[in-house]
């Protein structure tokens, strides 16, 4: 499928074949396409949590409203933040220098540029600024699932303190924000031949050209 039917192909699935399990080889793909997505000065603040333990995922189906898709589904991707202090954006410009080999007297206004700014930040606005982060990289994931053939279901309808304290994420420094279960569509769930109900494009998007403002 080229991306356009990929798109198509996807949506939010309902149901799972909870034999079905996603082979290795994507699920590395799925690894490498996250730590690859776009994130506000290139930080990552986004740590993905890969569950594959059907007592684990039947364990967190009463914080998640009961949506049963955490339980059959073949992974579940917790989408968790963490958060933002000097010393994490001094690693990130350790691994910039690392990477790139980049002087220390370029980066160095950069860094205390983003060090200035974050410690002006309330723990709110940081959290605000993590978390859409989050989205971003959900969003990535969703097409890089639909490109690969496998079936996801993104949720915000959860409880993320229940996670957190189910999961241990305090004691790694990480609170979730989003949750994302992947696997393969059951054949009877009926969401999936249901029609996708979108605007119309010229509705949807908007063209500036020269002289059109």
């Amino acid at each position: 499928m080229d991306i356009i039917e990929s798109l198509k192909w996807r949506y939010a699935t309902k149901k799972f074949d909870s034999e079905a399990i996603i082979s290795d080889e994507k699920i590395d793909v799925i690894k490498q396409a996250f730590n690859l997505t776009a994130s506000s000065y290139g930080m990552q603040p986004v740590t993905l949590l890969f569950i594959k333990d059907k007592d684990i995922q039947q364990a967190l189906v009463k914080h998640t409203k009961n949506q049963q898709q955490v339980a059959q589904a073949s992974h579940v991707l917790v989408f968790c933040v963490t958060k933002i202090t000097k010393e994490s954006i001094v690693e990130y410009f350790n691994r910039v220098k690392e990477v790139r080999d980049t002087p220390n007297d370029i980066l160095q206004p950069f860094k205390e540029y983003l060090i200035d700014s974050f410690s002006e930040m309330t723990i709110e606005e940081i959290e605000h600024y993590c978390n859409k982060q989050a989205y971003l990289a959900m969003g990535n994931l969703l097409t890089v699932c639909a490109i690969e053939g496998v079936d996801a279901c993104p949720m915000e309808g959860f409880d993320p303190k229940g996670y957190d304290e189910f999961l241990s994420l305090n004691e790694k420094g990480l609170k979730s924000v989003l949750v994302m279960p992947i696997g393969y569509r059951a054949k009877d769930d009926m969401f999936a031949d249901f029609k996708k109900v979108r605007k119309k494009i010229t509705d949807s998007v908007i063209e500036i050209k020269k002289g059109s403002i």
